[in-house]
């Protein structure tokens, strides 16, 4: 309704203007997207000034006063002047959809109906922050993996380019004698000496038709079912995918959005080809008036345990807090699930690297004996 009497009361061309300043806005935005922390403690600080008796316009007024980010602060300029023109704070929101998503704007359409628009923006700030905590626990599991990983690396291509070299010449005498690992070694390291500017063009070569092929939408959903499919990996990532779509999800429901929008406005919210699919049948099905548990049940890659549980929130209308439930356990078993893997992670990764410096090592000292043998 409020929609339909801006665009009776607006001015001809109006809507245009509006158009061109998003667009050039955009432009301005687009090189540096604004962040999920700056989202944080922007609608933080806004839920703090309307709980506190500000109305909506005087407090984005205020914030936009106080913001030193250049481009978060063109955002809140547009957003005062949209509500000064007429608009609704969540049809305002639509015109920046990097920063605030289609859950964020559907979730304050739904309190601006009914009212409780600051309870909204804490939920919403309490949501980003489980999901922010959630990506740092994947960092922090994957981060001392990646570093052995590319520390071992490191180790190896020294030893290759910089110490084999000198030992080549001294085993030349007696190559046909050497171990395997040894001439094997040796050869990585002319390789690498000789031809390391085309071995890296080449690596660099595959590495780019590996990205290109993956922007492909059948490679993507192939690498995507891959990884809901492969036994360990698929564990994780549906955990993943389930804690992200069911905090969404339970929180929009609770606040009265609709299952059809709370759907819509979930597409994308997982990057995961397959789940994107999966989610795409679930509108299906309860446009087709079947429900969403059936859309659950016909998923492989989703738990027995949450198909029974969404199948009870359905029938008992408590599925917004079943969902939320599920989001907690699921965060709280993936976190578990990550430490276990790092911590075991970290001595498996230290025996890798103590058997190839053994190797390397093995490598050199063995054919010294043989020379030093020959010498007596």
């Amino acid at each position: 309704m409020a929609l339909e009497m801006k665009e009776e009361t607006e001015p001809a061309g109006a809507t245009g203007q509006r158009a061109v300043r998003r667009r050039s806005s955009w432009l301005t935005l687009s090189n540096a997207r604004i962040g999920p922390a700056e989202r944080m403690l922007f609608t933080e600080r806004l839920a703090l000034l309307l709980e506190t008796g500000v109305p909506l316009h005087g407090a984005l007024h205020s914030l936009h006063t106080q913001t030193v980010n250049p481009r978060l602060k063109a955002v809140i300029a547009e957003l005062t002047e949209d509500i000064l023109g007429g608009s609704r704070f969540s049809e305002a929101l639509i015109g920046h959809p990097d920063l605030f998503p289609a859950t964020y704007v559907n979730l304050v359409a739904a309190s601006e109906a009914g009212g409780f628009l600051p309870q909204v923006l804490d939920q919403l700030v309490e949501m980003d922050e489980k999901q922010e905590k959630l990506r740092s626990t994947l960092v922090s599991a994957l981060s001392y993996p990646c570093f052995l990983i590319v520390f071992s690396i490191a180790v190896v291509g020294f030893i290759l380019i910089f110490v084999f070299p000198k030992f080549s010449m001294l085993f030349a005498s007696i190559y046909n004698e050497l171990p395997l690992t040894t001439r094997a070694l040796i050869g990585a390291s002319n390789l690498l000496t000789q031809h390391g500017l085309g071995f890296c063009a080449t690596l660099a070569a595959l590495a780019a038709a590996v990205f290109v092929l993956l922007t492909r939408p059948g490679a993507r959903l192939a690498l995507d079912k891959l990884k809901l499919r492969v036994p360990l990996l698929k564990d994780i990532y549906a955990k993943i995918y389930l804690t992200r779509l069911m905090r969404v999800m339970g929180i929009s429901l609770e606040r009265g959005v609709t299952i059809l929008a709370t759907l819509s406005a979930c597409r994308d919210i997982v990057p995961n080809a397959e789940f994107q699919l999966f989610i795409a049948r679930l509108e299906v099905q309860v446009t087709e008036g079947k429900g969403i548990a059936a859309g659950f049940m016909d998923s492989y890659f989703i738990p027995v345990s949450v198909q029974q549980m969404i199948s009870t929130g359905e029938e008992t209308g408590t599925l917004g807090r079943v969902m939320g439930r599920i989001a907690d356990f699921y965060d709280r078993e993936l976190t578990k699930q990550l430490n276990q893997l790092s911590k075991l992670a970290e001595p498996v990764m230290l025996l890798v690297m103590g058997v190839l410096v053994g190797t390397i090592v093995s490598s050199l000292i063995l054919p010294i004996f043989k020379l030093s043998r020959a010498v007596h």
